[in-house]
C-alpha cells in the first residue's frame, strides 16, 4: 500500500491557499478552482447527509 494514497492535507488546504504572484492567471484557470471548490462541498455535503441518513 502507497503511503500517500490516503493523505487528505492537500484537500484540506486546498480553500486556504494564497495567490502565487509569479503565476500568470486567466478566466480559464480561475474558472477551473471554482468548478473544484463547488464540486468538493457538494462532495462532502453528500457525505455527511449520507452519514447522518444511515445513523
Amino acid at each position: 500500500m502507497k503511503k500517500g494514497l490516503f493523505n487528505l492535507s492537500e484537500v484540506a488546504t486546498y480553500f486556504f491557499r494564497k495567490k502565487d504572484p509569479s503565476r500568470k492567471t486567466n478566466f480559464n484557470l480561475r474558472a477551473m478552482h471554482t468548478i473544484n471548490k463547488i464540486s468538493i462541498l457538494m462532495f462532502l455535503a453528500a457525505m455527511i447527509y449520507f452519514i447522518i441518513k444511515h445513523l
